[in-house]
């Protein structure tokens, strides 16, 4: 077993639960962690024994791009789902979306959530 990680993936998107965040849109910085088994890609070195990050990310920035989310729960849900949907191997994924500088009132950095699913459940 062993972790694969993409970390601060950036992405501009018009998630938010109020309209002027669907209009002007922001900045959203996603990481992702996937445990998998890596024994056979390490025994082989051929990309078709492996857990292919390139797709991963691909289907990050698809889920990004589609339609507008009001909470990062529900990005992050889209997003695991597709994930394990459409790839093999993954046996547990964690998802972290973080908003950069939202909308609340004074100087934040970024408000976030992490969502973990194992395959199969």
């Amino acid at each position: 077993m062993g972790k694969i990680v993409i970390e601060e993936m950036e992405f501009y998107a018009f998630h938010g639960h109020y309209q002027e965040e669907q209009i002007v849109g922001n900045r959203f910085l996603v990481d992702l962690e996937i445990e998998a088994n890596l024994s056979a890609p390490a025994q082989s070195d051929q990309l078709a024994d492996a857990v292919n990050y390139q797709q991963a990310y691909q289907i990050i920035k698809k889920e990004m791009r589609r339609k507008k989310s009001n909470l990062l729960e529900n990005i992050a849900s889209r997003i695991l789902d597709a994930l394990f949907a459409e790839m093999e191997g993954i046996e547990k994924a964690t998802l972290s979306i973080r908003k950069m500088h939202p909308p609340m009132g004074g100087p934040i950095k970024s408000v976030g959530i992490t969502m973990t699913r194992k395959y199969g459940s």
